[in-house]
């Protein structure tokens, strides 16, 4: 198969990105995670909190540090493969991915090193401070990056110059564009239950093997899939009916996503719901349905009679390609009742006393372990695959947003991403699966309740004082 230079570079974007993106989703998390561990030792001092907190800590240090090189890499391709889109889009984008740099990565570097290496080295409050600013720069970091790529679905708050470039007019109209709120929270919670969800797959595994710890790795594993599933329970029908408005937004503003999601090439009132299909893009119709009548018109408009846009009702050069999107969004809406599944029945036997004895449902939390990566993906690729055929939706296409390189050049640099990428990042992914299979046990101390530890290399003024008195004058 031949592939030209703008199929060659949607491919290599799309892999890098799915790269960078688990990383944040996971990293987003655990900070809060570590930022709650830590809050419960200070506030209880139980120990299995301060075990917990060193644990996962070590395993941030590592994600943070892979999702930052991945996410490095990627950016490089605004400039090689879609300059036209930067010099277009750059008066606008280019600011809040400065503001992202300036505000939320600066941020979460100055304090990463006290929250790393400062545990007793600085006093307790200190070392929480950091802990806290450190969460508060990755979701910042996330505010920053989901306005950028929201604009780009909802564009709004710009004019368009004599060059064609979108320029600012509101700033407050782009950070916070119609479909920025709904994306924000989705993504915010889809970070929180992927985390959730790497947390309960390591307790159950634990709990499974029955390991022993010097400090008791069973309560450790108890603990871990305790607050795990908590947060399963509560967090996911918030994220379900997040979803829901999420999909009401996009069918105000990107009907023809919506189209594409639910399968209908044609519009109808009353629309039902289409379960499962094979979208035909060549033949415009989704074959072999599976579908419940009038259910689709009730989830999309909130009326059984409400009209449910087909993509006919759009010029065919501005469809989305259907059977992807059709089929990321389904995987996407099963993960997460997959996942309210487990909540339940984590609330059932809570309720029984049963949450840490029960084998069967420690072997599905350890199974559902990354089913948040693969909903987050899925989730993305609905998003960004039912955006084409644009880059800023409805006005700059993509074939239009491209560099003028040949498909060899895109070509070459697309397989050196794929052998750099499984190499680097498998080994990185090995070695994160490698730590979590160790028992949590106690290991250095936690913050001082004390005088915080000195510098290295600096004499403290005492000891000097002393050498000063019983060193001979000269």
């Amino acid at each position: 198969m031949e592939f030209s230079a703008l199929d060659l570079a949607r491919f290599q974007f799309a892999f890098t990105i799915s790269f960078h993106i688990i990383f944040p989703s996971f990293t987003i998390g655990l900070a809060s995670y570590l930022m709650v561990l830590e809050g419960l030792w200070l506030a209880t001092k139980r120990d299995v909190y301060l075990t917990l907190f060193k644990y996962w800590l070590k395993i941030f240090a590592v994600a943070f540090g892979m999702g930052v090189v991945s996410g490095i890499v990627m950016t490089y391709q605004f400039g090689t493969n879609w300059s036209v889109f930067s010099d277009k889009t750059g008066p606008v984008l280019g600011p809040l991915m400065g503001y992202e740099v300036l505000s939320a990565f600066f941020l979460e570097a100055g304090f990463l090193g006290i929250m790393l290496f400062g545990l007793t080295r600085v006093g307790p409050r200190l070392h929480y401070l950091a802990t806290v600013m450190v969460a508060f720069g990755t979701a910042l970091s996330g505010f920053w990056i989901l306005s950028v790529n929201s604009w780009m679905q909802t564009p709004a708050g710009y004019a368009i110059n004599e060059a064609g470039q979108f320029i600012p007019e509101n700033w407050f109209e782009i950070v916070f564009n119609p479909s920025f709120p709904y994306r924000l929270v989705h993504m915010m919670l889809a970070a929180y239950l992927t985390t959730a969800f790497v947390v309960g797959a390591v307790g159950a595994w634990h709990l499974l093997k029955g390991r022993r710890g010097p400090a008791g790795g069973n309560e450790g594993a108890r603990v871990m899939l305790s607050m795990a599933m908590w947060m399963a329970a509560i967090v996911t029908p918030m994220q379900i009916f997040a979803g829901d408005q999420h999909g009401l937004n996009t069918l105000e503003h990107q009907p023809a996503k919506i189209a594409a999601m639910e399968g209908h090439f044609e519009g109808e009132e009353g629309a039902p719901l289409i379960l499962f299909g094979l979208p035909d893009m060549e033949a415009a119709e989704t074959r072999y349905k599976v579908e419940i009548p009038k259910l689709g018109s009730l989830i999309l408009t909130h009326s059984l009679d409400g009209r449910v846009p087909g993509l006919k009702d759009f010029p065919r050069e501005d469809w989305p390609n259907a059977a992807i999107v059709f089929w990321s969004f389904r995987v996407m809406v099963g993960i997460g009742f997959a996942m309210l599944g487990i909540g339940l029945w984590s609330l059932y036997l809570r309720a029984r006393g049963r949450l840490a004895d029960t084998p069967l449902f420690h072997g599905a939390v350890l199974a559902m372990g990354p089913a948040g990566f693969i909903a987050v993906l899925a989730g993305w690729i609905t998003t960004e695959v039912g955006r084409q055929p644009y880059t800023v939706y409805g006005l700059l296409r993509t074939a239009d947003s491209m560099s003028p390189v040949d498909a060899p050049a895109v070509a070459t640099s697309l397989v050196v991403f794929i052998v750099v990428y499984f190499i680097v990042f498998g080994i990185g992914t090995g070695y994160l699966l490698k730590s979590m299979a160790k028992t949590p046990d106690a290991g250095s101390d936690g913050p001082e309740s004390g005088t915080p530890s000195r510098a290295a290399g600096v004499t403290p003024a005492a000891a000097y004082n002393e050498r000063s008195r019983n060193q001979p004058a000269e």
